[in-house]
């Protein structure tokens, strides 16, 4: 099989300057202005390589926008207010989320929408989904306007570049990407130090060697940044993805290519790459910069508590029998355990004097910094 365009760059770059960190060839493969996967494909839906819960079914991003159009209201109604979005895909979820927040009077009118993308294959789509609302296109958090904010991100943190530390015998070491003799891609891990040993969490210091620690320095300086600017100004943040509150599950670093697992370094550029998020450092690191953080929760009791039953019976009240094959299939894949109702998790992070956002009551976790 002929070697992927931009595998043959990436060996000819590490020939050159040596072996890249796990984190750098993740930025390169998904984001590369030439060859990079969101550069170059619209990976969402059938046609593409991953459906996402927004696409799945219309009831994830209606519960989402009572959530927002609900915390707006506590908020004290503000207008304007900025709502945005982290990696908006097609749009669909935003396009859901307005149709039901806009049962809220003034939410509408009150909104000015930002969506934070890289792509310009999904920009297209997100125009053509939502032009009636006028958005407004940015490439990072930093980018979006002042104001009061709400903002949601889903399945956004997973695809954030993960480094990767292996226990060696004395110390931990970091994984890194080379290129064996053949100019095929490889995994190799660099020297052990004890500087790294500082950066795995203290209770996993001493795991057995070739334990995997993996950790996301981009997504805990996103909790950061977002968290300063809610402790300036009122706002609230939802975080939605696959992931772990407690622990670490060792390497989850994976490639999906044709809704199908492919090796990591396989074929970069034409597989999307993603990492299960460490719920408990991103929520650490917001409450470290000031901000509240409540959660996380299932995915499974946050659309629960927020009346996914009762809307997903009112759907199929009115929907033909044909049509109540979808919904059924739809909404069991959001809540079941066994599909995306435990493995996927809702944080939430927002300004410190407001309370928490409707869905992690009853059970749920909530810290303040």
């Amino acid at each position: 099989m002929t070697q992927p365009a931009l595998a043959t760059r990436l060996a000819r770059h590490i020939r050159a300057h040596g072996p890249m960190t796990v984190a750098a060839f993740m930025a390169v493969a998904l984001h590369d202005p030439e060859a990079g996967y969101y550069a170059n494909r619209q990976p969402l839906g059938a046609a593409g390589d991953f459906v996402t819960a927004p696409e799945v079914s219309q009831i994830f991003g209606e519960i989402v926008g009572a959530s927002c159009a609900e915390c707006w209201a506590r908020m004290g109604r503000p207008a304007p207010v900025v709502l945005a979005e982290l990696g908006p895909g097609r749009g669909t979820l935003m396009s859901d989320l307005l149709r039901a927040a806009a049962t809220a009077p003034g939410f509408r009118a009150a909104v000015r929408l930002a969506l934070v993308e890289a792509s310009p294959i999904l920009r297209r789509e997100q125009h053509q989904r939502l032009a009636e609302f006028n958005p407004t296109w940015v490439d990072t958090l930093d980018d979006v306007p002042d104001g009061p904010l709400l903002l949601v991100a889903n399945e956004f943190l997973d695809a954030l570049p993960i480094r990767q530390l292996v226990r060696g015998r004395a110390g931990w070491a970091e994984r890194m990407v080379a290129a064996d003799e053949a100019g095929r891609l490889c995994l190799v891990d660099g020297a052990e130090g004890q500087a790294l040993s500082l950066l795995v969490p203290e209770a996993r210091r001493d795991a057995a060697a070739g334990a995997i620690v993996e950790l996301c320095p981009a997504a805990t300086t996103l909790a950061a940044v977002l968290a300063e600017r809610l402790v300036r100004q009122p706002g609230a943040a939802w975080f939605i993805d696959y992931g772990y509150a407690d622990g670490s599950p060792g390497a989850t670093l994976a490639a999906v290519g044709r809704h199908r697992a492919a090796g990591i370094l396989e074929c970069p550029g034409d597989a999307d790459l993603s990492a299960h998020v460490d719920f408990a450092a991103f929520a650490e690191a917001a409450r470290a910069a000031g901000a509240a953080v409540h959660g996380p929760v299932t995915q499974r009791d946050f659309l629960l508590r927020l009346g996914a039953a009762e809307r997903h019976a009112l759907l199929r009240h009115r929907a033909t029998p044909a049509q109540r094959a979808g919904l059924d299939a739809g909404y069991r894949r959001l809540i079941d355990p066994e599909e995306m109702g435990t493995l996927f998790k809702v944080l939430a992070v927002t300004s410190p004097n407001l309370p928490p956002p409707e869905g992690f009551g009853d059970g749920a976790t909530t810290a303040r910094g």
